[in-house]
């Protein structure tokens, strides 16, 4: 028998007025799977969680969890969520909170496992109103993963945290995964995504604009970053040289330090060094997640004013956006 995937985004659309929050997706994330959603702000990244969590109620479309409604599956306890919008009782422990909901499930994690899965052991004791930004979004994941679930979505769980407890979080998240378990996360750190997530679903405007393994997200941006200190002069003469060697797709060069994107590096470096040979402190590197971000985003937004332009000039062709 055929499993049903974790969740199930069907021509999903949520409008407020005339904002269009979600436009159209569709996304299918099978069991054991680790999603990252990127996107920047009013991508439409938290109305897509809240939508596939059944907590609101799409214009256009159908959201399912396991081959059902989303309120069933999260009844069953199969479902855990931390958003940026759960508040804990401010009067209570950390244990307590932990406790509460834990009783409103057949099959919880114990207080004690929940607890020490979260790094949250040490500050059990504490209540809510006493916890730091960071000691906060310990204990919501606490509360999120006590029910024991298959699925889990988390909306910006390392907001607040500094950089060690982000590391400390993601080593928790590592175990909870290795078990098989579902995770789908929205962070504005593109090297979260690039590192933990087995698949990035990149929104834009309401849409998906990218969907993919980390790898094959970067690899829509072309080419490898030259980066050097340049032992020479900067003349709009040398700029125009460097632009002509072969594969050079950008040229630029700040406080001495020269910045090349090509398309064949090999090919430049060559020729760079044939006619350079003074340079030194030499890199080549990959382009990055944050690259592929800006130029899918930015080619999503190039579109949609292409199309506001056409619709206000419908006698002039207007170039389709470069990603859909």
């Amino acid at each position: 028998m055929n499993q049903s995937p974790a969740i199930r985004l069907s021509g999903l659309r949520k409008t407020f007025g005339s904002l269009t929050a979600v436009d159209g997706v569709d996304l299918t994330v099978r069991t054991g799977e680790v999603i990252a959603l990127l996107g920047p702000n009013g991508a439409g990244k938290s109305t897509t969680i809240d939508l596939a969590l059944g907590l609101a109620r799409p214009t256009a479309g159908t959201a399912e969890l396991f081959g059902g409604d989303p309120r069933r599956a999260i009844r069953e306890g199969r479902v855990g969520a931390m958003l940026q919008g759960g508040a804990l009782l401010p009067t209570l422990t950390v244990a307590e909170s932990v406790a509460l909901v834990a009783s409103a499930h057949k099959h919880p994690l114990s207080v004690a496992e929940a607890l020490e899965r979260a790094r949250c052991t040490e500050i059990a004791k504490q209540r809510v109103s006493k916890l730091s930004g960071g000691q906060m979004q310990r204990a919501r994941f606490a509360v999120a993963v006590v029910s024991n679930p298959d699925l889990l979505f988390l909306d910006e769980p390392t907001a607040a945290m500094d950089v060690e407890a982000r590391r400390t979080f993601w080593l928790s998240m590592r175990e909870f995964t290795d078990q098989g378990r579902t995770v789908v996360f929205a962070t504005h750190y593109l090297d979260e995504a690039d590192a933990y997530a087995d698949r990035i679903v990149m929104l834009a405007r309401g849409r998906v604009v990218a969907d993919g393994t980390p790898a094959e997200v970067k690899a829509v941006v072309s080419g490898r970053r030259i980066a050097a200190t340049a032992g020479f002069a900067w003349t709009p003469a040398v700029a125009d040289e460097l632009a002509a060697l072969p594969g050079v797709r950008s040229v630029d060069q700040r406080a001495g330090q020269l910045s090349i994107v090509s398309d064949d590096s090999d090919a430049t470096l060559r020729a760079l060094l044939a006619a350079h040979d003074d340079l030194h402190d030499i890199e080549v590197t990959a382009h990055t997640m944050d690259d592929a971000f800006l130029a899918l985003t930015e080619s999503r937004d190039d579109a949609a004013h292409d199309a506001q332009s056409a619709q206000q000039q419908p006698q002039q062709s207007q170039p389709e956006g470069a990603l859909r």
